[in-house]
């Protein structure tokens, strides 16, 4: 059996270097409305302002420019949900090579528009009745395109890990840091940048409530395989971490906390109506769970990764007036 060889920090020192001048540096921001509710410091690394609104761009960016010539005349396939695929299909188009991605047909309107968007061809399929990771080998097969996962890849989850990198660099060591999880690409690069940076800090992954694949494997040792959540949180409806991605996220991180949709609503709530910020269901994750520790986080200095903005402004409003 082969030995996995997980990265290190250094490999997202060395991301930091290959996105500079093509990633936004995107803003921490604050909320005194919040600091005051949790009598806490709270920082948010808001990479809804990021190109293409999500990390994604990050690991994305980082994995293709890292291809050689041959596999850039082939091109890249990927499947995602949308903010993958988004981050696939721009980077693609920024370093001049054709892009596949493979979408479930529901995913959000406003991702597959802007996949479109940056060049991208896109291959639906139902999420809920089809592999795929299967249909993703077979177009790389057919085609000689070169398959990039959206989570389980050295060079994608050391992307993802620049974004806290970022933010230890503006804020210094903090007390707790919370982070949506899906697959584990954006909780792993953070936690390699956390155990280097802030090694005392307590690091969280958040996922949906329906969701807790990584909640279950976290606390059992092993990987945990569930059928495809149905929840709000298009961004995690994942059914299984990566085996790079739990292998960091076992031994690097503090816990696997959950939140509910209707936390997740409340969450898009405050940010938009205290913050100003429009906010993707899944990039709630992080604030749902500190407003659940209230207690726990007292005189504490807390970050919390918003991943991304990419919500249909319809679907926005509706959950918004249920």
């Amino acid at each position: 059996m082969t030995t996995l060889i997980l990265p290190t920090y250094a490999d997202v020192e060395a991301a930091a270097g290959r996105i500079a001048g093509y990633a936004n540096r995107t803003p921490v921001n604050t909320s005194r409305t919040l600091n005051d509710l949790l009598g806490a410091e709270v920082f948010f690394k808001c990479e809804n302002f990021q190109r293409m609104g999500a990390f994604k761009f990050r690991g994305a960016f980082n994995a293709l420019s890292r291809f050689t010539p041959e596999q850039r005349r082939g091109g890249v396939v990927a499947f995602s949900s949308g903010n993958h695929a988004q981050g696939i299909a721009l980077s693609a188009r920024l370093l001049g090579m054709p892009a596949t991605i493979v979408m479930p047909h529901d995913a959000p309107a406003a991702k597959v528009a802007a996949t479109k968007g940056y060049g991208a061809t896109v291959v639906s399929y139902d999420r809920y009745k089809e592999d795929r990771e299967a249909i993703g080998r077979r177009l790389a097969e057919e085609h000689g395109m070169t398959l990039i996962p959206p989570f389980d890849h050295p060079d994608v989850l050391t992307g993802q890990g620049t974004a806290a990198k970022e933010l230890f660099e503006e804020t210094g060591p903090l007390d707790a840091l919370f982070t949506p999880l899906g697959g584990g690409g954006l909780l792993s690069g953070t936690a390699l940048s956390t155990r280097a940076l802030a090694p005392a800090c307590k690091l969280y992954g958040v996922e949906p409530e329906a969701g807790n694949d990584g909640q279950q494997s976290f606390r059992s040792g092993s990987i945990v395989r569930i059928d495809t959540p149905k929840t709000i949180a298009d961004g995690a409806q994942t059914p299984a971490l990566g085996h790079y991605t739990f292998g960091i996220i076992k031994r690097d991180v503090t816990d696997i906390l959950t939140a509910t949709d209707a936390e997740l609503v409340e969450a898009m709530r405050f940010f938009a109506e205290r913050m100003k910020m429009i906010v993707e269901p899944t990039g709630c994750l992080g604030l749902a769970a500190v407003l659940q520790q209230k207690q726990a986080l007292k005189g504490k200095r807390v970050g919390v990764i918003i991943s991304g903005g990419n919500v249909d402004i319809a679907r926005f409003s509706e959950l918004l007036a249920a």
